[in-house]
């Protein structure tokens, strides 16, 4: 009787890395999927500079994913060199790993990124993003016979994370690939990341969906202070820029910029973290950080 109840209550747990060229949609997959956001978005390539834990819990299962910035091949600064190594070693570290690509459009990154995949010679799930998009649904069938003929995957998903399409199809096939392990997090941990942490990325998600084209990678958000007042909590966020005329355009007309992001950042952090906040944006020119290992790393950019 004893072991009929130890096997009724073995439990699953494994890491899971989302990979693929930047802008196929990995962290709007990760948040739907969790129910929560983690993870920034915006229509913008290389929004993702880190590696960020989403973890769910649900019965016996605990899938431990791993949001990874888009690997591409061309480094042209530390700041790339940095995001593809952070990519890169969560392929090492996994023990399945879940391939985003956009719909029917597969390009020489999604090769190249393949490429790394199979290097790893880790069990691989490949999943066609944004298939609500397809103006012709007819040409999904023969383009997913070619991608089997590619890759050896475990399984091909067509989804819509956006739209929540699918993904129980998706969950499903990963949750049967998991080894039996105890859970490796707290059943309500969601994140590994800290609050400071998650505060930094919304303020520069609103920067970057506020500023479209306008602004090119040179923006970064450091937290200078985090701290509880009773219901409240006050966050200092210091915007760092390249060169002054990007703060001129960050600030705005008569600081009318800065007040639509803080505005923005501010409802979001309310929701994640539940309680309410008082927001302080600063912009300060910081020249030449986005190329300086050594800034990147005062400012977080830490390998892990």
């Amino acid at each position: 009787m004893a072991e009929m109840a130890e096997m009724e209550h073995t439990t699953r747990c494994g890491y899971v890395a989302l990979v693929g060229r930047p802008n196929v949609g990995k962290s709007t997959l990760l948040n739907h999927l969790l129910g929560q956001k983690i993870s920034i978005t915006s229509r913008k390539p290389q929004t993702t500079r880190h590696q960020v834990l989403g973890i769910k819990s649900e019965g016996d299962c605990q899938v431990v994913f791993v949001d990874t910035p888009g690997l591409h091949r061309d480094e042209p600064r530390a700041i790339n060199r940095y995001m593809n190594r952070a990519a890169a070693s969560a392929i090492r570290d996994v023990d399945l790993v879940v391939m985003v690509a956009d719909r029917t459009a597969w390009t020489e990154e999604d090769e190249w990124v393949l490429q790394q995949v199979q290097r790893s010679e880790l069990p691989a799930i490949l999943v066609l993003n944004k298939v609500d998009l397809l103006a012709e649904k007819g040409q999904l069938l023969p383009h997913l016979q070619a991608l089997q003929e590619k890759g050896d995957f475990q399984a091909i998903i067509p989804l819509s994370a956006l739209r929540g399409q699918n993904l129980q199809a998706l969950e499903d096939e990963i949750a049967g690939r998991l080894p039996e392990a105890p859970f490796f997090f707290p059943e309500e941990q969601i994140t590994d990341r800290s609050q400071r942490f998650l505060a930094a990325e919304i303020v520069r998600e609103k920067i970057m969906r506020q500023l479209g084209d306008e602004l090119p990678y040179a923006t970064t958000v450091e937290i200078e202070d985090f701290a509880v007042d009773g219901d409240m909590l006050h966050i200092h966020a210091l915007i760092l820029v390249e060169r002054s005329g990007q703060k001129r355009i960050i600030i705005g007309d008569k600081g009318s910029r800065l007040k639509a992001i803080g505005s923005e950042a501010r409802r979001d952090m309310e929701r994640l973290f539940d309680s309410r906040v008082m927001l302080n944006l600063w912009v300060k020119v910081k020249s030449g950080w986005s190329d300086d290992d050594r800034a990147l790393r005062s400012l977080g950019y830490d390998d892990r």
